[in-house]
């Protein structure tokens, strides 16, 4: 059952998770509406006012107060925990103490990767103690560690190049310097299996991140079948920069490191929690959030805030008594940072009813100053979409980087309009991952704007009289 969990994960990660580099496409206003459409969406002004108002007046100040005590509370929420469970249940009992009783859930098997104990040290050219941070699921070292030298490599093409015999038996140093998430992790997730392919015993790279105050910062890898299996961690940017510096230097550079962990499979459960349409409660428009974190840091901002928006736009429509034609599913999804576990889960459960979904959305990018939405879709969406962004300006910008999402990419793929928050998340790669995703990142004034505009746009289109078209 595990060997075939993770082949499920490794396939995840080969095809969703890393985020591809992509020039983003910015939309022009080259659309052509029915001018009666034009005209309905326009009169939804007053209502978006009303919820926007609503949720900066005060309602939005709460919902930021129960998101702060729900991290504070659970802090990290790894896959398969029983921390992850109690905060799912958590989640459950608040919906229903808002007057909101359709919550419900689907369970899963998700991985359960354990980190027990990690120590890394240069002992050549001089004593160091080394930071570290195990990539999940990586493998154990044995119990006395593997003591050896360091050879730093930038580049795959650089691995590619060098001779089998000179890699034989050392440490891989990845030292890949962040260009973009898509374009670096992939020395996260592949590296080990490329290197051991070429007899190394273990691999470290530098964190996927752009700034540093000696932080590693983990994530997600996958080993290739009938490849070695070799321990892989994080280090941070000042020690690969270093270890680079000592072998430009001429200089022997030798490591040990130790690492022990678990790995099997618990029981999870996605969350799903609805606001039934009043005219078509079959159709759906679904706003998501992954509640699961990493091991480090709090999940504040990975995902706790996208979490917690969209958990709150069901909410918060039936508190201001707003029920709009469509039903409006919130998803709180588990297992996301194992591999995109719960959104497959979903997936496989109700590929018979994809047709019905309006639209998906997802926040786990950030909840930082708001500015539009990723969008895709076709043109005619795109057009319908753009039309009632004019009405948040100036949060009305509209981009296709053509991932909206790593949760809903997969539902994309097969056809469903998907929208991911855009918002002003320049740093959000400086905390990702790292023991500095708390909710000191957070600002309060930020994530209402990013509450209420999201709340406000679901209802938009989960009222509108037509449905936002696929072709």
């Amino acid at each position: 059952m595990m060997d075939i969990l993770l082949k499920l994960i490794i396939v995840s990660l080969c095809v969703v998770v890393v985020k591809p580099s992509v020039i983003i496409q910015r939309y022009d206003d080259d659309c052509v509406l029915d001018p009666e459409l034009v005209e309905e969406i326009a009169s939804y002004q007053n209502v978006t006012k009303y919820i926007v108002n609503e949720i900066k007046a005060g309602l939005g100040h709460t919902m930021y107060q129960e998101y702060t005590e729900f991290i504070d509370k659970f802090g990290a929420r790894p896959s398969g925990t029983d921390v992850l469970e109690r905060s799912i249940d958590h989640m459950i009992n608040l919906t229903k103490s808002k007057g909101l009783d359709d919550v419900t859930t689907e369970e899963l098997e998700v991985p359960h990767w354990v980190r027990i104990h990690e120590s890394a040290s240069m002992i050549q050219p001089h004593l160091k103690n080394i930071a570290i941070l195990g990539f999940g699921p990586s493998v154990s070292t044995p119990p006395e560690g593997i003591t050896a030298q360091a050879i730093v490599i930038n580049s795959f093409e650089e691995l590619d190049k060098i001779n089998a015999k000179d890699i034989q038996g050392k440490i891989v140093v990845f030292d890949a310097h962040f260009i973009s998430y898509g374009d670096t992790v992939v020395y996260r997730t592949q590296g080990a299996s490329k290197a051991a392919k070429k007899g190394a015993v273990a691999t470290l790279v530098r964190s996927i991140t752009p700034f540093s105050i000696y932080s590693p910062h983990t994530g997600a890898q996958y080993y290739e079948d009938n490849v070695t299996k070799i321990p892989t961690a994080a280090i941070t940017l000042e020690d690969a920069d270093l270890m680079r510096r000592l072998q430009d230097e001429g200089e022997k550079i030798v490591l040990h490191i130790n690492m022990s962990s678990t790995f099997d499979t618990k029981k999870s459960r996605n969350t799903i929690v609805d606001l039934k349409g009043t005219v078509h409660p079959e159709k759906l428009v679904i706003v998501s959030g992954h509640i699961d974190s990493w091991d480090v840091g709090q999940g504040a901002m990975d995902d706790g805030g996208g979490m917690m928006i969209s958990w709150f736009v069901p909410v918060v429509l039936n508190l201001l008594k707003l029920k709009p034609k469509r039903t409006v599913r919130a998803i709180l999804w588990t297992a996301e940072e194992a591999g995109l576990v719960g959104a497959q889960a979903y997936l496989n459960k109700h590929m018979d009813d994809l047709h019905n979904i309006n639209l998906i959305m997802e926040s786990d990018e950030g909840t930082f100053k708001p500015l539009g939405l990723d969008f895709a879709g076709s043109k005619k969406a795109r057009c319908i979409v753009q039309e009632v962004l004019k009405q948040f300006a100036p949060i009305n910008k509209m981009e296709n980087s053509g991932y909206p999402g790593s949760d809903i990419v997969i539902f994309v793929r097969k056809g469903v309009p998907g929208a991911s928050l855009l918002n002003q998340n320049e740093k959000y790669y400086w905390f990702h991952h790292s023991e500095g995703d708390t909710m000191n990142v957070q600002n309060i004034n930020d994530v209402i704007d990013c509450s209420a505009f999201w709340a406000a746009f679901s209802y938009v289109i989960a009222n509108l009289s037509v449905d936002i078209p696929r072709t």
